[in-house]
């Protein structure tokens, strides 16, 4: 009776035991979900954007080029842009 007892005892600290760790594996499982969706928020949003940035980016490049501004070219330049072919806009390196 006794071993009954004791084996009943332990089988069921260690369910309580298994409980809790999925109970915390659960909720480091929804940190990391909700962690995913902010990033996967912030591509959505960087790729609705990029067609706008292209045409600033065009804009600004076509006013340096027809005021011949030194300053907009360094930017363009110091910002990853080349000034190869006026015609055509900017071209990224």
């Amino acid at each position: 009776m006794f071993k009954k007892r004791l084996v009943s005892t332990i089988l069921s600290c260690l369910l309580l035991i298994l409980i809790l760790v999925n109970v915390l594996l659960a909720i480091g499982n929804q940190s990391l979900q909700s962690e995913a969706g902010e990033r996967q928020q912030a591509i959505a949003q960087a790729i609705q954007l990029e067609g706008l940035y292209q045409h600033v980016v065009s804009l600004i490049a076509e006013r340096a080029v027809k005021t011949n501004d030194a300053q907009l070219k360094e930017l363009l330049t110091a910002s990853g842009f080349s000034l190869n072919n006026p015609e055509a806009g900017t071209s990224r390196r």
